[in-house]
């Protein structure tokens, strides 16, 4: 029974496993450097640690904007839904006033009946477009998220390896640390955010490619009920109200700049 039990454990692990793509997510820095061995030198002699602990603190805020955003879509993504089976409800109303205008043979009453179906067809058209485009954006915003996780840990990588660059450069040698460790702690950390990043960019070109198809239904139902809307647009450009056709906002991307190349940095 204990191998059974076994067995079944490693099966539902690789399920999910395989359902999260085999990949939990960026994990915290293995290797650490002790600033304690480069506390004595002067701020000029820690130029680069410096620096390199303030790039750390801007992707850390970064990431957290990201998180802030995918709570904020998350809870637009529920109202969208709600608009759709609101339109979707309008519709099969519509359809009863039809059907009930075509037993009539009111002429006047069976034009109004088909012209208010038509519309509420439209209408339910873009709601459900304007869902698609918001679980897009949502996608878009995950894959954000991921992006500044993978790069805030990239920078902080860059910070402990800042450090010990400075201590080896000055031959100092804690006992139990390797120097090795810090240059390929920050290679590998640079390739993921290689990788976040073109998963991100991807995600942004498929929402925007949503909010295109949705912008273009919007506006044949906006055309045919005679009201145009003022949905929000979490791509718009930022500002006061934009009209649906509002060109899409510059992308929230991190202020830290992503690595261009994956070799691993030389001490």
């Amino acid at each position: 029974m204990g191998a059974l039990s076994n067995i079944f454990a490693i099966g539902v692990a690789v399920m999910v496993a395989a359902g999260c793509g085999g990949d939990a997510g960026p994990k915290p820095l293995e290797r650490k450097f002790d600033e304690i061995h480069v506390a004595r030198f002067t701020l000029e002699q820690k130029a680069e640690i410096v620096k390199a602990r303030n790039d750390w603190e801007v992707s850390r805020m970064e990431n957290a904007n990201a998180e802030s955003q995918l709570a904020e879509i998350n809870n637009q993504v529920g109202i969208v839904k709600n608009e759709q089976k609101a339109a979707k409800l309008a519709v099969d109303n519509a359809k009863s006033n039809k059907k009930s205008a075509d037993t009539s043979a009111d002429t006047n009453r069976i034009n109004a009946a088909t012209q208010e179906l038509r519309t509420a067809e439209l209408l339910y058209r873009a709601a459900e477009a304007r869902t698609k485009y918001f679980e897009a954006y949502r996608d878009y915003v995950k894959a954000l998220g991921r992006y500044t996780a993978e790069n805030m840990y990239w920078r902080e990588a860059q910070f402990e390896l800042a450090k010990a660059k400075l201590a080896q450069a000055n031959n100092i040698a804690p006992k139990g640390v390797q120097y090795d460790w810090y240059p390929k702690q920050e290679g590998e950390r640079s390739k993921r955010v290689v990788a976040a990043r073109d998963k991100e960019q991807g995600a942004k070109q498929r929402a925007q490619g949503a909010r295109e198809t949705w912008i273009g239904q919007q506006q044949q139902a906006d055309q045919a009920s005679g009201k145009p809307t003022s949905y929000p647009d979490p791509m718009a450009a930022p500002g006061p109200a934009q009209p649906v056709n509002a060109p899409p906002a510059a992308a929230p991307t991190p202020m830290s700049t992503v690595p261009t190349t994956t070799t691993e940095t030389k001490q």
